[in-house]
């Protein structure tokens, strides 16, 4: 959400300095994927657009950032350990159905957007700060959030002011609108691009879901690239045009990116502070038998067992080996990869304008040799090609299914010709890559045929009345964009050029036996310009060959003249 109408925005300074060398930190470090903001150029929140222009209307959102330890803490400063007082843990535990969705939703997008190149802390970022991740979790088995979250009332009293657009349907309020669910879209932007997450045929903004989906597809609109910082921060500032919502939307998707866990529905760490300094929502009752940190409070209340980041119960100090010592955090699933093998792409061969046949597949697998799954692969056209991805991409990012197999979008060739390189990474991975050759041919005909059957002939001196037209055909279909050269040759046994007889023009009007850069039409068709005669007579021969091997030989017959037609009258002396 932005920057308030009518008002600034009360934040500390404390809060906002803490917010700016925090970015700037992490555009220094150059950490992977992070795109800060770009150095001497304007703002792009400095032009406040119209509150509709905004998935949320510009409502006001959370400020709180991500603590500056690591996100996942370690045992001997856990939360409930002697001693500890980091936040750490707890803040990188993302509710286990929130999760889920943001994680559904960025696979949905890889299928369907590859180029957008969404992951999904992005949309748990952004989550973060329009609802604290769902307040802490609190939703039902299918993702609808048990009680509804609602943003201000905009009604130009302190906020944009947005007149009712929905009768209320969404949030109940037939006056004004507010932003709605735990992804806070206005009832409006809701109506064009609300989506059906969960399979049950309805598209609910309080629904985790259809609201991670409906956000995934709304920061993909055109052809947005988010692994390039502009389409990064595009797409983040037309969520809620803020610079300071930008910086702390950052500061949570580089927190996320290094390291997160699920915890239970419920018991996620709620924020305290607004930007548009309002007190925090009351937190909803947690899941029985559970609590959540209550916001503000400068640690979190005792859970009722000891636990560890990622839900693991702590050793018991009165076992041998205890001693109040905690198992090493086990590897991601990234982090599980040790290799990246082809999963049977057949030959990446096509000729230009086509599409592959053959679609790249890869399969990531763990040190056992077994697949991984959920894990996103990167794959990139290398070189200067328009060799590309369906849709145009020259990267796309696939999710590998649970036998750790990704299969790529269909290749298709431009005009290029050549061997070009498709190379496959594992993301977040420091893996060797695998490249695959993808050989592009020439377009080709196998046969050519004459269009018309009349004979070619002509007096010496004159030019052929009728055109000579050919078509050109592949395995009998029409040979689209297939180059093709025109000479008139000396003999069937001898295709050099011809030093006599028929010629065609150039563009100064001399005398050329050569046509080369010839390029049938959508049908497969050539027409040859004008051909003309000199004064020899006989039968000469036209040969047309195209890429592929196809060759047609063509009589053109030059008769004498006609001795008895009437000579054109001379100019008379003056």
């Amino acid at each position: 959400m932005a920057a308030l109408f009518g008002k600034r925005l009360r934040r500390s300074a404390m809060t906002t300095a803490v917010a700016a060398a925090a970015v700037a930190a992490l555009s220094a470090s150059q950490a992977p994927g992070f795109t800060g903001p770009q150095n001497g150029r304007q703002s792009a929140a400095d032009a406040a657009p119209s509150p509709g222009d905004s998935a949320t209307g510009n409502s006001p959102y959370y400020t709180d950032l991500p603590p500056l330890n690591s996100p996942t803490a370690p045992p001997s400063t856990a939360p409930g350990s002697p001693g500890g007082t980091s936040t750490g843990g707890n803040e990188a535990g993302i509710p286990a159905t929130v999760l889920d969705a943001y994680k559904k939703a960025e696979a949905e997008l890889a299928a369907t957007k590859p180029g957008c190149n969404l992951p999904w802390q992005l949309l748990a970022a952004i989550g973060k700060v329009e609802s604290g991740q769902a307040r802490g979790g609190n939703v039902d088995a299918n993702g609808t959030t048990l009680k509804p979250i609602l943003g201000p009332v905009l009604d130009g009293n302190g906020f944009a002011r947005i007149t009712d657009t929905d009768n209320g349907a969404y949030d109940g309020d037939r006056t004004h609108d507010r932003a709605v669910g735990p992804m806070q879209f206005i009832p409006s932007t809701w109506e064009w691009s609300g989506r059906d997450g969960n399979g049950d045929g309805k598209k609910d903004p309080n629904n985790i879901y259809d609201a991670a989906l409906a956000a995934g597809h709304y920061l993909c609109r055109g052809d947005r690239d988010l692994s390039q910082s502009g389409g990064l921060h595009a797409a983040i500032l037309s969520y809620n045009h803020s610079q300071e919502y930008l910086n702390t939307v950052l500061r949570w998707l580089e927190y996320y990116r290094k390291g997160t866990h699920e915890v239970p529905d419920g018991t996620g760490v709620q924020p305290g502070g607004r930007s548009d300094g309002a007190p925090s929502p009351s937190p909803s009752p947690s899941s029985p038998g559970t609590t959540s940190p209550s916001p503000g409070s400068s640690k979190p209340s005792e859970p009722s067992k000891p636990s560890e980041p990622g839900g693991g119960s702590g050793t018991d100090p009165s076992k041998p080996g205890g001693g109040g010592s905690t198992s090493p955090t086990p590897p991601t699933a990234t982090e599980s990869v040790a290799h990246i093998e082809d999963a049977g792409t057949g030959a990446l061969e096509t000729t230009a304008g086509d599409a592959f046949a053959e679609r790249v597949a890869v399969r990531t697998e763990n040190a056992a040799g077994k697949g991984v799954g959920t894990i996103k692969v990167k794959l990139t056209v290398v070189g200067d090609t328009d060799l590309a991805f369906s849709g145009g991409f020259k990267t796309v990012t696939v999710v590998t299914d649970s036998t750790g197999k990704a299969t790529a979008p269909p290749l298709r060739a431009g005009e290029d010709t050549g061997a070009f390189t498709v190379r496959a990474t594992v993301v977040d991975r420091n893996l060797p890559g695998l490249d695959y050759t993808a050989t592009v041919s020439a377009r080709r005909a196998d046969a050519l045929t004459r269009t018309g059957s009349t004979e070619l002939t002509c007096e010496a001196g004159g030019q052929f009345a009728d055109p000579v037209q050919v078509r050109a055909t592949y395995k009998g279909d029409a040979a689209d964009g297939v180059a093709a050269t025109a000479t008139l040759i000396k003999s069937k046994d001898d295709a050099t050029e011809n030093d006599k007889g028929p010629y065609f023009k150039d563009a100064d009007g001399k005398a050329i036996r050569t046509l080369k850069g010839l390029k049938t039409d959508g049908d497969g068709r050539i027409q040859l310009p004008g051909i003309y005669a000199d004064d020899a007579t006989g039968t000469f021969l036209l040969r047309i060959s195209t890429t592929g091997g196809a060759t047609l030989t063509i009589e053109l017959k030059v008769t004498a003249a006609d001795a008895t037609a009437t000579p054109s009258a001379s100019p008379s002396a003056t």
